[in-house]
């Protein structure tokens, strides 16, 4: 790859000058009877045409180093342009139910959104916890081992317990409305009713879909009851009851459709598993791919070999082969 690549036409003057060159020859003295020389003249030719193969292949490298070659490296930097996502896990108390055996429902819907962060990696993405209230833990961002420890970092407790959905919602979509793109989801997973928060979660979906905001909605938990903790026992251990699994699904069907999404109920961890599986689908978009090729000049070489020729040239013209004036 060259910088220059005309000037390489260059390269086409040196058949010319040799060409010329046999042509017009000058002696370099006459004789009145060259039959003594000829056996010496026919073994030493060649001897005399090593200037000017030293000079042509200087003068041939040294076009080259003008024409700036150069050798293409590895993509150093990649842009990448997918879509923008918020991941809104509820953290509140009830996520610690034990229906999704051999776990809690928080911690299948860590490895879940872990894995679909995995099965993503052109999109910017954000995370949002809440409970009682809301906080953005990740911005949207594409540094994604920043993002897979804060979804590890979930905890139960570390919230105002409650389930504030209308917060939630406005917290996400008001990172997303800051972020450049025509393409932006947000992915909802609670398990309980909307009980805390001023915010209204269905005037908060409208807002979401005012700036763009597309929502799909996961209700989290088993039909019918399910192991719940109900508060601290002795040395704070967690005490459970069977309860009533209760998920307003109203909501949650209102604010996907309303958006242009989906809602979703997961019953088990297969079930998120493939509720996860069905956005990924859904949310596929052409990515847009630049690369920067880095180029490191390589002109020196060749600017070498000329100068080396040029040298023995030198040496040669003033040594072994001597013009007669």
């Amino acid at each position: 790859m060259f910088a220059r690549p005309l000037t390489l036409l260059l390269l086409l003057a040196l058949p010319l000058w040799w060409w010329r060159r046999r042509r017009v020859r000058q002696p370099a003295a006459e004789y009145s009877d060259l039959g003594q020389l000829a056996s010496v003249a026919a073994r030493r030719r060649w001897v005399s045409e090593i200037p000017a193969g030293l000079r042509s292949l200087a003068l041939g490298a040294w076009i080259i180093a003008a024409a700036g070659p150069q050798t293409a490296v590895a993509p150093n930097q990649i842009t990448r342009e997918g879509i923008a996502i918020t991941l809104a896990v509820d953290v509140s108390s009830s996520m610690l139910a034990e229906d999704f055996a051999p776990s809690n429902r928080l911690d299948v819907a860590k490895d879940q959104s872990i894995a679909f962060i995995r099965a993503r990696p052109f999109d910017r993405i954000g995370l949002v916890a809440f409970a009682g209230e809301a906080l953005t833990r990740v911005p949207v961002t594409v540094d994604y081992a920043v993002l897979e420890q804060a979804v590890l970092d979930l905890r139960v407790g570390e919230l105002d317990d409650g389930t504030a959905i209308g917060t939630a919602i406005a917290t996400a979509a008001n990172r997303l409305r800051r972020v450049e793109g025509k393409s932006k989801v947000m992915v909802l997973m609670t398990d309980g009713e909307n009980n805390r928060g001023r915010i209204d979660p269905r005037t908060a979906a409208e807002a979401a879909q005012r700036v763009g905001v597309r929502i799909y909605t996961i209700g989290i938990g088993t039909q019918g009851e399910a192991r719940t903790p109900i508060g601290t026992g002795v040395g704070g251990r967690l005490r459970y009851q069977t309860l009533p699994v209760r998920i307003d699904e109203e909501l949650l069907q209102d604010i996907a459709t309303g958006t242009g999404g989906r809602y979703f109920r997961a019953t088990d961890a297969e079930a998120l598993s493939r509720i996860f599986q069905q956005i990924d689908q859904l949310e596929k978009t052409p990515v847009v791919i630049t690369r920067y090729t880095q180029h490191n000049e390589a002109y020196r070489i060749p600017l070498l070999i000329g100068l080396a020729a040029l040298a023995i040239e030198l040496v040669i013209g003033a040594t072994v082969v001597v013009r007669v004036p």
